[in-house]
């Protein structure tokens, strides 16, 4: 199946493996977790999971459209992009469904499907940076002009995200600052663009609406030994699922924290994971989002166009660390911050999110191998043409 599908891709073939296996174990976690909530929905497990592998399809259709498109016309698509997210945060905030006293997501018409707005902005927002460092690169060290060109537009998603969802800015946040960085922007620059942002992140954080979530969650974090509280609830299953995993784990389907933890099949689907398939299991799936963060820069060294590179780094960060920041909640290295796993949780909406970025980073992929067949054949030329005629 591998094969046959890598026969009919362009762009990096280790992206496209690790895709397709990171797919393949979304299916068997997803199917191995849903059973408690397909108990309460009173189906059976096979329903959950057949629309869960539906969502993978509708994935890689989608990432194998985005990478046949040559990304440079996402330069045009992130303005229209930025026009969009920023109603639609707001309309989020204002007419969302309310979900733990945050509002997060939208109805899509008709369909009776739901997203997160967020999962645009991340897309909106990383191509809007890629696309004005590349243009402001002449310039860049003109001070009043970058930042007020960068700071803007990342402060304006920030606010609106962090609202409801403060984990998800925050890790947008980093990526954009990461993006400054690569983009060649000063240090006193970036110094002024973060303590924008974190003027912005004091505010939400002391004067939001969630300010009681977050505080309780730092504290159930800083102190474990609140056993009994209902705030430490989901971080204790997970640790007790995490350490009865061992090394080799309790096998296929033989979870039983799943039918405890709140939301096994997206939040905390990597504890499940590690249950069954043990520490190997779980250092496997670790690896294969370093390796695929590993692909991504060699990527980005190599990519001909300044746009290309900042594009496939922003998303690939992001990508990234949303991975590891998922992982590290469901081990107890970080309080609990609500993001799923990339292309392991269920839950539609995000995984063709995902997907699209993913497609993206490939079709910059594709433009290195292009670029560098090129330029092979150029040499080729040359050297032909200096062989003297043989008499």
């Amino acid at each position: 199946m591998i094969k046959a599908i890598l026969d009919h891709t362009k762009g990096d073939r280790w992206i496209w493996i690790i895709i397709i296996l990171l797919s393949l174990i979304s299916v068997l976690a997803v199917y191995s977790a849903t059973g408690t909530l397909a108990y309460k929905r009173g189906v059976g497990s096979e329903s959950l999971m057949f629309k869960h592998l539906l969502f993978i399809i509708l994935g890689f259709v989608l990432i194998y459209f985005a990478h046949l498109l040559d990304y440079r016309y996402y330069a045009g698509i992130s303005k229209v992009l930025m026009v969009v997210t920023i109603p639609l945060l707001i309309y989020t905030l204002v007419f969302g469904s309310h979900v733990n006293d945050a509002s997060r997501w939208i109805a899509i018409p008709g369909t009776g499907l739901t997203f997160q707005t967020s999962d645009l902005a991340k897309l909106a927002l990383i191509t809007y940076l890629a696309r004005t460092l590349t243009k402001q690169q002449t310039n860049i060290k003109d001070f009043k002009s970058t930042v007020l060109w960068l700071l803007l537009p990342m402060g304006s998603i920030f606010l609106l995200i962090a609202y409801a969802n403060l984990s998800t800015a925050m890790m947008l946040a980093g990526v954009g600052v990461l993006l400054l960085l690569i983009g060649r922007v000063s240090f006193k620059q970036i110094s002024v663009v973060g303590g924008g942002l974190l003027i912005l992140l004091l505010i939400v954080v002391l004067l939001g609406p969630r300010r009681g979530v977050y505080i309780s969650r730092v504290k159930a974090y800083l102190h474990p030994e609140m056993q009994n509280s209902d705030k430490t609830f989901q971080q204790n299953q997970a640790k007790i699922a995490v350490a009865t995993g061992g090394i080799m784990g309790k096998g296929p389907g033989n979870s039983t924290q799943r039918n405890f933890l709140p939301h096994p099949y997206s939040d905390f689907i990597f504890a499940i994971i590690v249950e069954e398939y043990g520490l190997v299991g779980g250092f496997t799936l670790v690896f294969l989002y370093v390796f695929l963060m590993y692909r991504i820069m060699k990527i980005v060294t190599q990519a001909p166009k300044a746009f290309g590179a900042l594009l496939a780094a922003g998303l690939g960060f992001s990508l990234t660390i949303q991975a590891l920041a998922n992982m590290a909640v469901a081990v107890n290295l970080f309080p609990v911050t609500g993001v799923p796993l990339p292309l392991i949780s269920m839950g539609g909406t995000s995984i063709l999110f995902t997907s699209v970025a993913l497609g993206i980073i490939l079709s910059v992929s594709k433009d290195v191998e292009e670029y560098k067949e090129e330029n092979l054949g150029k040499a080729d030329k040359i050297i032909i043409g200096e062989i003297p005629a043989m008499a």
